[in-house]
């Protein structure tokens, strides 16, 4: 069993940066692909991004390639979005997620068994 949870949401502008953690507990973290997902408000739950195991491959939503980075401490059970360049489209509750079955670069909620309960983002204009 693996409880996620997030931090590091809240209120910015345009333009600026943001950083999410998601600290994990519970046995074999490292096993784990890890993700980010999204749900803006009146839409479905979107894939950010993801990465495997080791930190070594990531994979990104076309819409945040370029601005955001994951990134995971495996020493430290946390995994980490950086987000940079937001816009108001960014607004969203942004979920991190885990499975030991899950591929990284499917870029799907598939095999992802743990989830978090989500944090806030929102890009004022």
């Amino acid at each position: 069993q693996v409880q996620l949870v997030e931090s590091g949401g809240g209120l910015v502008q345009a333009g600026d940066s943001l950083t999410l953690s998601c600290a994990a507990s519970g046995r074999a973290f490292s096993a784990y692909t890890m993700g980010w997902f999204r749900q803006a408000p009146g839409k479905e739950r979107e894939f950010v991004a993801s990465i495997n195991w080791s930190g070594g491959s990531t994979a990104y939503a076309d819409s945040v390639k370029g601005r955001f980075t994951i990134s995971r401490d495996n020493a430290k059970n946390t995994v980490f979005l950086q987000m940079n360049s937001l816009k108001p489209a960014d607004t969203a509750v942004y979920y991190c997620a885990g499975g030991m079955a899950a591929n990284y670069y499917s870029g799907t909620d598939y095999a992802m068994d743990y989830w978090g309960k989500g944090t806030l983002v929102t890009v004022s204009s």
